[in-house]
């Protein structure tokens, strides 16, 4: 049997267009994005989201919507005026102040965390913004949590264009055997030619990123990062283990 061009341009709108109503109806179908934080697996928080799966292209409303957090409140911890709820997380980066901290991605899993009172991986040292330490101690925090918050608080306010932000800490964060603790730590400051320096070669970085590293070595991972829409939070570990590997 032949079927002429006209019944087979109406059959093949009709099969296209039909398949993308079947799906929608069904849930198959999706636009966007539905930023859904992946789930505790086990244990006591079974089935909760998870804060360490907060990403940067999360907005202060989509942690809302998976957490409960008021995204109003969550710009209060976090200094951001206008609308919070269309405030995206990775925007921190661009607005913290250069300094021996970083607030970002990771400082609003934690300060989740902590809110919530669920789990969370403290060893990377991760800063919250004096703001943020305000609004969680009107919580009740355990004395983890609040000892903690004694030696992780930025001073500085986030978005404040502050040259030294200086930053609590105590006698155990400070330098020992004339290392400072910045020697081969990355920071938002730190640029490709200083990790090409620590001994990590160019096609290893590249590994780390998934794409082609700038070829301007001043360049650095972090303005790279938010250039092309990369979790800084995620590369910035991968890149310290590969500079720790070469040490």
């Amino acid at each position: 049997m032949t079927i002429n061009s006209k019944v087979l341009a109406v059959l093949v709108v009709v099969f296209l267009f039909g398949g993308i109503l079947i799906s929608a109806q069904l849930g198959w179908w999706q636009t966007e994005s539905s930023k859904q934080a992946a789930t505790f697996k086990d244990g006591e928080f079974a089935g909760e989201a998870n804060p360490a799966d907060i990403r940067g292209s999360y907005t202060f409303g989509d942690v809302e919507k998976n957490f409960g957090i008021p995204a109003s409140l969550l710009g209060e911890a976090f200094n951001v005026s206008g609308d919070p709820a269309a405030f995206q997380i990775m925007q921190l980066e661009e607005m913290a102040v250069e300094g021996e901290v970083e607030i970002g991605t990771s400082s609003v899993r934690l300060f989740v965390a902590f809110y919530k009172n669920l789990p969370f991986d403290l060893s990377a040292g991760t800063f919250l913004p004096a703001s943020a330490t305000a609004v969680l101690k009107k919580q009740k925090l355990t004395p983890e949590q609040s000892a903690y918050l004694e030696t992780h608080t930025a001073t500085a306010v986030v978005g404040e264009a502050a040259p030294n932000p200086q930053v609590a800490t105590t006698p155990k964060a400070e330098a020992t055997a004339g290392v400072t603790s910045t020697d081969r730590i990355i920071k938002g400051s730190t640029t490709f030619g200083d990790i090409l320096g620590w001994g990590v070669s160019q096609p290893v970085i590249e590994q780390v990123l998934g794409m082609p590293m700038p070829a301007d070595p001043a360049a650095t991972p972090k303005q790279f990062c938010t250039d092309n829409s990369l979790d800084f939070e995620i590369i910035k570990p991968a890149l310290q283990a590969e500079v720790d590997k070469a040490k």
